[in-house]
């Protein structure tokens, strides 16, 4: 039985993560990694209060098996560039740096789809550093996600995503050949995809939207 280390359990597919990873028994304990006390208890969970911009105080409390980093943001929730780049950036790296000096077998990511680290944009150009940095660590297992647009129920309200859902929902069935990875995703079926992607021998570690579906299917 495993430890399962969760980043981010209060977001979209954090939530449904830390579900999935309740029900699932490859895992005994599952530590969670936040700023205020949530909502969900069971047997399985340990809480970890934690101080983000001191994650070396933590370096103790990352150990385990896999871990699974859900964190973001966005610009309405951090107008700070700096705070947004903190984030976005350069928390992920810290984590995956501790973890993996930690020994950390397993590590998945959510980037997102059209992540690149010479975008333009800092989001795309943030998840797009992570990704290389998370590739140069050379955990045993790597998984990271690319979700277009993410299905679900969120606690803050995004406008624009929404009718981005809406509009790329209708044009779904002319998503095809290289334009399938734009499809909109649900939310659980990532959250399921993660957990897959910790526990089996893959032959790919970055999935796009298409083919986290296809992952979780097969």
């Amino acid at each position: 039985m495993k430890t399962a280390l969760l980043f981010g359990a209060s977001g979209l597919v954090g939530g449904h993560l830390l579900n999935e990873l309740i029900k699932e028994n490859y895992y005994s304990k599952i530590k969670i990694f936040v700023r205020s006390e949530p909502k969900i208890s069971d047997p399985k969970i340990e809480i970890i209060r934690t101080d983000f911009n001191n994650l070396q105080n933590h370096k103790e409390d990352i150990k385990g098996d896999d871990c699974f980093l859900c964190i973001g943001t966005t610009k309405q929730n951090s107008p700070d560039k700096n705070e947004y780049r903190k984030v976005e950036l350069e928390m992920p790296k810290e984590i995956a740096q501790i973890a993996k000096s930690n020994s950390i077998n397993s590590f998945v990511f959510i980037s997102s789809g059209y992540a690149d680290p010479k975008s333009s944009g800092d989001y795309l150009k943030f998840k797009g550093q992570v990704e290389e940095e998370l590739k140069s660590l050379n955990f045993t297992r790597l998984g990271i996600m690319r979700p277009s647009f993410l299905m679900g129920n969120r606690k803050e309200k995004r406008i624009g995503e929404k009718i981005g859902i809406l509009v790329f929902k209708l044009l779904s069935p002319l998503l095809l050949g290289p334009l399938k990875k734009m499809k909109p995703i649900n939310s659980e079926i990532v959250a399921k995809a993660m957990i897959k992607a910790a526990n089996e021998n893959l032959e790919i570690n970055t999935f796009e939207s298409n083919e986290i579906v296809e992952l979780v299917l097969n």
